[in-house]
């Protein structure tokens, strides 16, 4: 009795809702006495949109204010925010403010009158060219309450939209080129979107972009790239814009149907005393016009959008002449259903075979792409976002099916891995912790070495990697900042330009630095203080080799391109530019041309030196003599020489003509001790911590990694190519030789992947500080006493800009990375009150 009661009463108050509500004629008559208050003349498109709405009320159709900013200029905004003040309490169902080309209006009203709208306001589509940032980040910050926003071509770089976006259900933000990742705190207030389209932008890492898309737990519809039908375009396949008539997909209404109003004039509204008289409307010929549109364009439709063929799916409302929304939202009902557009393939019933490594998902034929955003480009994209987007029902335009996401799974499963350390599932610190202190005894009281991977069972490594996989895990977005050294010198504020960097084999805090002006900088890279300053003198260039001695551990050996080979020792060097450089105590030795590689053995007794030639130079570090030259080690130029980290008279030698070779002292280095090819040319060759393995890196993202006994191949890491013959990559170890970090000179991303699966744990992207700025991979090197960091050279590929290293922590979030920052606010503030 109390439900029926209450029913009653909501449908009571709804129909006294409606009979309240202000009628469209009651708004247009004060909008054009709105217009002669202010002195001018009612504007045309208005007056046309606002007689689009009362022919849809008196044909009982939704009926919704369409208002073209193109057609709108800043002299029409006051009557204008009075007309939209009173549309939720009107019989207007919805607002859409559309721009198609510029708009006239300053962006400042233009968001006045997007934030006026309370509860009607439907579709927002506007360019981001006609505005700038502020207008961007209102929106970010704010939020809107549209249903639909386009924001197409808009200017974002790291799309950060936290603002209250509570009722929408699609956005587009296609064509926005210089959108390359989303923040961490991104999409964290759009519980109803369903929608989301971002073709040809700038985002490629589906680490950060998975985890930004699972906060929107209504998502099922995703698109990076328009997938087309091939028979569409030989016109066999039933598209959903037939017909023939045209018309505007942008606004949501027929423009070939309602008469035109343009060199009309308005003084016939107002009769002498200034009283409005009613708007001349023949509806017969309206009508008419009605009526003799096609078939297909349903005057009858409750759809989303008003006025449009009930085929027609979400991505029509955009300016794209593809047909690429799958599903169409009722804004009343909210259920969602496929359109004719859909994918015509019989549900393969065969079961998945889980041992297969090479299954692969292949779009089917009659399907081609374009519009792309480098996303798609990644190896395995539709799989890894299909298994990390349980909910997401159509990808790309096409449907996901039982079979798609079994395989995505399986593929997901083989190719990438979810935690580190062959972790299945998210486990908290706090639980952890616990364990670790209910399992603790005596044996875990010491602190250990590192244990190599391959390990098993319970041991005190499964905690400490337990803990890493849950920091991990608990954030996509890594800790980056630069290594903050400049100014710190002298008084003249000098920048440095950092060339090539090595760790400290036993210093944590240590690293050393050399520059393309031939400087060489030790930098206690945690305080970010300069520790030794070593000039050029005019005796070097750009640094190229560098090598800590490892019993020595205040001395290093630096070669520069020009050939210049010096020992130095860093305790006798000053920590800035004002010392007097004469006593620099340093050991020169004799010059190797080109050099571009320089290698410590073991037991700090020799090192060598290779370039760009076939020969590599063997040099006795105690005496500062140069033993002997080996001449046509290779067919081609050796870019870097290696000492294995145990074994003080075996080495390893890469080369251009795709071969690496290991050496021994001990046999007279005429014949190597075994050969083995990469495809392409190598650019760098290195060992495991353990001396187990060779890991080589090749022209293009070619990573290998070889049994370091007899050059057998181990792994090939499959990273994807690019296609450029100048796309020079490096590789090292990390965790020990638990992953390989990976990154080339003509990308901005570094990957992360385990050393004995291959599969993928992580990439981490950078970018400029410019929206037209990139960067790449110069060089980079993994913590030797800290799991998950390391430093990336990083350089930027506008001429003249200066290099930086960037450190990367993996178990930190980028929140750290604000606090960090506030903590140097803070300390740059009292020293300056100080």
């Amino acid at each position: 009795m109390i439900g029926e009661n209450s029913t009653i009463c909501e449908s009571q108050s709804e129909k006294y809702s409606l009979d309240m509500a202000i009628d469209i004629q009651t708004i247009e008559r004060r909008y054009i006495v709105s217009c002669h208050q202010q002195g001018i003349p009612p504007n045309k498109s208005i007056l046309l949109a606002l007689f689009k709405a009362k022919v849809k009320k008196s044909h009982h159709e939704v009926c919704n204010l369409v208002i073209c900013m193109d057609d709108v200029k800043d002299v029409d905004f006051n009557p204008l925010v009075r007309l939209l003040m009173e549309i939720d309490e009107s019989e207007i169902n919805g607002v859409d403010i559309i721009q198609r080309s510029s708009c006239f209006m300053s962006a400042e009203n233009v968001l006045f009158l997007l934030h006026i709208i309370r509860k009607k306001l439907r579709v927002v589509d506007l360019l981001d060219m006609s505005f700038g940032k502020k207008f961007l980040l209102d929106i970010s910050q704010r939020g809107l309450t549209c249903q639909v926003l386009n924001l197409r071509s808009s200017h974002f770089r790291k799309l950060n939209m936290i603002g209250n976006f509570m009722q929408m259900h699609t956005l587009n933000l296609d064509f926005s080129t210089s959108l390359s990742s989303f923040q961490e705190s991104c999409f964290t207030c759009m519980p109803k979107l369903r929608c989301l389209s971002l073709c040809e932008t700038r985002v490629s890492n589906l680490w950060t972009t998975s985890a930004a898309l699972n906060k929107l737990t209504s998502l099922i519809e995703l698109r990076f790239q328009n997938s087309l039908c091939v028979d569409d375009i030989a016109g066999s396949c039933q598209g959903s814009s037939g017909g023939d008539v045209e018309y505007s997909v942008v606004s949501g209404h027929l423009e070939n149907v309602l008469p035109a109003h343009d060199g009309e004039s308005y003084d016939h509204y107002f009769s002498a005393d200034g009283d409005m008289d009613l708007f001349p409307v023949d509806l017969s010929d309206f009508q008419r016009e009605l009526h003799s549109t096609p078939e297909n364009l349903s005057d009858e439709s409750e759809g989303e959008f008003s006025g449009w063929d009930e085929h027609f799916s979400l991505s029509d409302l955009f300016t794209d002449p593809l047909p690429v929304w799958n599903e169409m939202i009722d804004s009343e009902s909210q259920s969602t259903s496929f359109g004719p557009y859909e994918m015509q393939i019989e549900e393969d019933a065969s079961a998945v075979s889980s041992s297969s490594r090479n299954i692969s998902y292949t779009p089917p034929t009659k399907y081609i792409s374009s519009h792309p955003s480098p996303i798609c480009f990644e190896k395995h994209y539709r799989e890894y976002m299909i298994a990390a987007l349980p909910n997401l029902k159509v990808l790309d335009n096409l449907p996901i099916r039982k079979i798609d996401r079994d395989t995505a799974n399986i593929i997901f499963s083989e190719n990438f891995e979810y935690l580190p350390y062959k972790r299945k599932n998210e486990e908290s610190l706090v639980s952890i912790l616990q364990n670790r202190e209910m399992a603790a005894s005596s044996s875990f009281s010491h602190r250990c070495k590192r244990r190599p991977f391959y390990a098993s069972g319970n041991s005190q490594y499964m905690y400490s990697r337990s803990l890493c996989a849950a920091k991990l895990g608990s954030s996509a977005w890594p800790f980056l900042r630069p290594l903050s050294i400049s100014g710190k010198v002298s008084a003249d504020d000098r920048t440095f330009r950092p060339r090539q960097f090595e760790y400290h084999p036993s210093n944590s805090s240590l690293m050393v630095f050399g520059t393309l002006d031939g400087e060489v900088v030790a930098v206690n890279h945690e305080s970010e203080k300069i520790v030794s300053y070593i000039p050029s003198l005019g005796a070097m260039n750009s640094v190229l080799g560098l090598s800590w001695l490892k019993k020595y551990p205040s001395k290093l050996i630096a070669g520069s391109d020009n050939g210049s080979l010096k020992l130095y020792d860093i305790r006798h060097t000053p920590s800035t530019t004002t010392g007097i450089y004469h006593n620099v105590s340093s050991v020169s030795y004799v010059e190797f041309d080109q050099l571009t590689s320089v290698h410590v053995n073991s037991t700090d007794e020799l090192f060598l030196a290779s370039g760009y030639s076939k020969d590599v130079a063997l040099y006795d570090i105690s005496s500062g003599k140069r033993i002997q030259v080996f001449s046509d080690m290779h067919r081609q130029h050796i870019n870097v020489v290696k000492f294995a980290n145990h074994s003080p008279s075996l080495f390893a030698t890469s080369s251009f003509d795709q071969d690496i070779k290991m050496w021994d002292l001990r046999q007279k280095p005429v014949q190597p001790c075994y050969t083995t090819s990469s495809c392409r040319g190598n650019v760098m060759v290195c060992f495991s911590p353990d001396d187990h393995y060779l890991l080589a890196s090749a022209i293009d993202n070619e990573v290998k990694q070889f049994l370091a006994v007899d050059g057998r191949l181990h792994l090939d890491f499959g990273i994807a190519s690019t296609g450029s013959t100048q796309n020079y990559t490096r590789s090292y170890y990390m965790n020990g030789r638990d992953y390989v970090i990976s990154g080339s000179c003509d990308e901005n991303v570094v990957r992360i992947c385990c050393a004995q699966t291959g599969r993928r744990l992580r990439d981490i992207t950078f970018n400029g500080k410019g929206s037209r700025t990139s960067m790449f991979v110069q060089s980079l090197r993994s913590d030797p006493y800290r799991d998950f960091n390391m430093s990336i050279l990083a350089a930027y590929s506008r001429p003249g800009s200066n290099s930086e290293i960037l450190k990367v922590n993996l178990l930190a979030s980028s929140d750290y990375d604000k606090e960090y920052l506030c903590k140097e606010k803070r300390v740059q503030s009292c020293s300056m009150g100080g």
